[in-house]
């Protein structure tokens, strides 16, 4: 616990020892309180200094998010694609009534590919009627676009698509890299499991690049790890349980530390072969 330092004077008899040198027991006692007066003087620094710059963090943070709307023009109508948690999209609805701005949250899957074909999925949250009028907008880019609740839903059905991508990659490459161990032509195993049950859109589109152990073609794993992150914290706001989304997770950080923090999420394949 910190004191305040001693302001009187030191005593003015200290034991001293046969050689008239000053008591070591003493010396040492007095460079402890020293020290410890040093040491609080230390923490109570730090601790200011986390208190402005923590205040300084939440006034950048305000003065980002309270613009966002101040320029809109009134009965415009605003479209957020970006990944952020649900409750912040919260926050910028009610902002954007304040300014009298329409808001409809609306991420978007399907990657690069989809984005630069106009074949994109988007998952919108807001209004009916204001979904209404961005529809239209929306269907220029985009081959599915659904209204699936009030603002935050389209965040919240991201981290689903998100959660069910994460373990189909997984089960993707641990396949893949089984029937390599097990001496068998994997593209030719793939070729003939992707037309039963399998199938999937990761297997039609990654499994000849990941037999090749190349990722340069997508999503990046940073960005993934960044939306599993909101899946899993939203999960521990909910209650939901995701064992494997959590494991799948740490998955990825063993690619982030192979140096593969720009490689497609298609990499954890990587990890297993660095194993084998």
């Amino acid at each position: 616990m910190c004191t305040p330092r001693h302001t009187h004077k030191a005593r003015a008899s200290p034991r001293r020892g046969a050689a008239g040198a000053r008591d070591p027991r003493l010396l040492g006692r007095r460079h402890r309180r020293r020290r410890r007066s040093r040491a609080c003087a230390r923490a109570r620094a730090s601790t200011r200094t986390r208190a402005r710059r923590g205040k300084a963090r939440l006034g950048r943070a305000g003065a980002r998010d309270a613009p966002l709307f101040d320029h809109a023009q009134r009965e415009r109508l605003e479209r957020g694609h970006g990944r952020v948690h649900a409750g912040r999209r919260a926050g910028h609805l009610a902002g954007a009534h304040e300014h009298g701005v329409h808001f409809i949250d609306a991420p978007v899957s399907g990657g690069q590919a989809g984005a630069e074909n106009g074949a994109l999925t988007v998952m919108c949250g807001g209004d009916a009627e204001i979904y209404a009028k961005a529809e239209p907008v929306i269907t220029a880019f985009a081959k599915a676009v659904k209204l699936l609740g009030p603002s935050g839903a389209g965040q919240l059905t991201k981290m689903v698509n998100q959660i069910c991508i994460a373990g189909v990659v997984q089960g993707l490459a641990e396949g893949i890299a089984f029937a390599k161990r097990s001496g068998l032509d994997a593209e030719a195993v793939i070729e003939a499991i992707s037309k039963g049950a399998a199938q999937s859109w990761q297997m039609e589109n990654r499994y000849k690049t990941m037999i090749a152990g190349q990722f340069d073609f997508g999503f990046a794993v940073d960005w993934m790890r960044k939306d599993l992150g909101i899946c899993l914290s939203e999960a521990r706001r909910n209650g939901a349980h995701l064992p494997t989304t959590a494991l799948i997770d740490q998955f990825y950080s063993e690619v982030q530390a192979m140096g593969g923090g720009r490689w497609d999420t298609s990499s954890l394949i990587a990890r297993l072969s660095k194993h084998s």
